[in-house]
């Protein structure tokens, strides 16, 4: 960065943008019926975020609890954005609490389902968000492995959030999860948090 950029002003406005081929290709009026087909999007998100090289190998989304309708989504958006914190579990909370017109997901019976174990960061804004459930495939060893460093998760950080309310299954379609961390590896994906 020159001296130029460096010393622009800042502008009050922040513009956080999903990739563009996202949103079409979802189906707003469907009800995702059980665990699988939750998870099948999230991983689905992901897998489409690595073929399309428009992010990290992650992917999120949020459902309600009562009908399964899908109320945000979120694909890792790190590097496209220039920004550390748009981790796919944020920009899902952050799409359902815009679309809710609210700060906090708590009054909704909702649940995260994420291809990928939560970061220490994710796993913040999960217990701040309000869900009351957290569902993940991939495990955060699998990140590790491929070279992401997910921040201090402990096994406590996971009890925390269930002292909280927070309901947690990890492994659900772990195969699949890992799968596309795998192929984001394959294809020299950056890891932007060595």
């Amino acid at each position: 960065m020159d001296l130029a950029t460096a010393l622009r002003p800042p502008s009050t406005a922040l513009e956080l943008q999903l990739p563009h081929w996202v949103l079409p290709s979802l189906d707003w009026d469907k009800s995702y019926p059980d665990d699988k087909s939750k998870m099948a999007l999230a991983i689905s998100l992901a897998r489409e975020n690595v073929a399309r090289q428009t992010g990290g190998p992650f992917g999120a989304a949020i459902f309600s609890e009562v009908d399964g309708r899908l109320l945000g989504v979120g694909v890792n958006a790190v590097v496209t954005n220039h920004n550390s914190c748009l981790h796919a579990e944020v920009m899902a909370i952050m799409m359902a609490q815009n679309r809710q017109q609210h700060f906090s997901l708590a009054e909704q019976d909702c649940a995260l389902f994420s291809s990928c174990e939560p970061c220490a960061m994710c796993l913040g804004a999960t217990l701040w968000s309000g869900v009351k459930r957290m569902v993940c495939a991939a495990s955060g060893d699998d990140a590790r492995a491929i070279g992401f460093d997910e921040g201090p998760v402990f096994y406590e950080s996971y009890r925390y959030l269930e002292r909280a309310g927070v309901r947690i299954q990890r492994g659900l379609m772990r195969t699949e999860g890992k799968g596309v961390l795998d192929a984001y590896q394959a294809k020299g994906g950056p890891i932007y948090n060595p």
